[in-house]
């Protein structure tokens, strides 16, 4: 279904974002990947046969270069690429809550955005990564929770504009809970002995995991639009 689909995942360097550039090489989709670890991207082109494009999302110039280098056409944009530091709303570092925006908020806009104007007229598919913290805020949310309802409203947003202007482009929501990623150390820097006792406590998502979900949104028939797909680890309470 997806064989010679172009599609561009961001966040690719590891986690999710790479998981997700594999399952779409190994269904046949020219897969371009992007991040900010040339090294790790790569290694994960060469793998899959992709493109690498290096690229900081923090920087509204190096998204305007990314997509120059994308080129004209572009099938499946995957917006994974998002930054969790610890930023309570109390005591946060006001550097962090802009970092949060600009990557987790304004850079998926602008890549939706500039994807857009490279989908064929028959329609793409956009999938932005949120997360459970994007349906309600734990108790350690802090900023990084107030970003990925953002990514929420503006999917919803999105989507109303589309159908308004008749576009056939499909965009859709993953919102895992726990998943096993390096992002996760951020989120709980300073709080290493808790992350540990919860991953005793639960079996968390693997990316892989996300990843299979991003492909059955991706696969349903055309006249199917997925939402919001909520996916989080069995034993996760919250």
């Amino acid at each position: 279904m997806l064989q010679n689909k172009i599609a561009l995942v961001t966040g690719a360097s590891s986690g999710i974002g790479a998981a997700c550039a594999r399952a779409l090489a190994a269904r046949g989709a020219r897969v371009l990947v992007t991040g900010r670890n040339k090294e790790a991207l790569a290694a994960l082109a060469a793998e899959l046969g992709g493109k690498a494009i290096a690229a900081d999302l923090k920087w509204e110039p190096d998204i305007e270069r990314l997509f120059f280098e994308v080129g004209g056409r572009l099938d499946i944009l995957v917006n994974s690429a998002g930054v969790a530091p610890k930023a309570p709303v109390v005591d946060g570092e006001p550097a962090l809550f802009r970092e949060l925006l600009d990557v987790n908020v304004f850079a998926l806009t602008r890549c939706c955005q500039l994807a857009l104007e490279r989908f064929p007229a028959s329609g793409g598919h956009i999938v932005n990564l949120s997360s459970m913290s994007g349906h309600r805020v734990p108790p350690s949310g802090g900023f990084y929770a107030a970003t990925k309802h953002a990514v929420r409203a503006v999917t919803e947003a999105l989507r109303y504009e589309l159908k308004a202007a008749g576009s056939k482009t499909r965009v859709a929501i993953l919102s895992p809970g726990f998943v096993d990623t390096p992002l996760l150390g951020l989120y709980f820097k300073g709080s290493e002995d808790r992350l540990e006792a919860l991953k005793e406590e639960l079996r968390m998502l693997d990316p892989e995991d996300v990843a299979a979900a991003m492909m059955a949104v991706l696969e349903t028939p055309e006249h199917v639009e997925v939402g919001d797909v909520q996916l989080r680890p069995r034993d996760q309470g919250v």
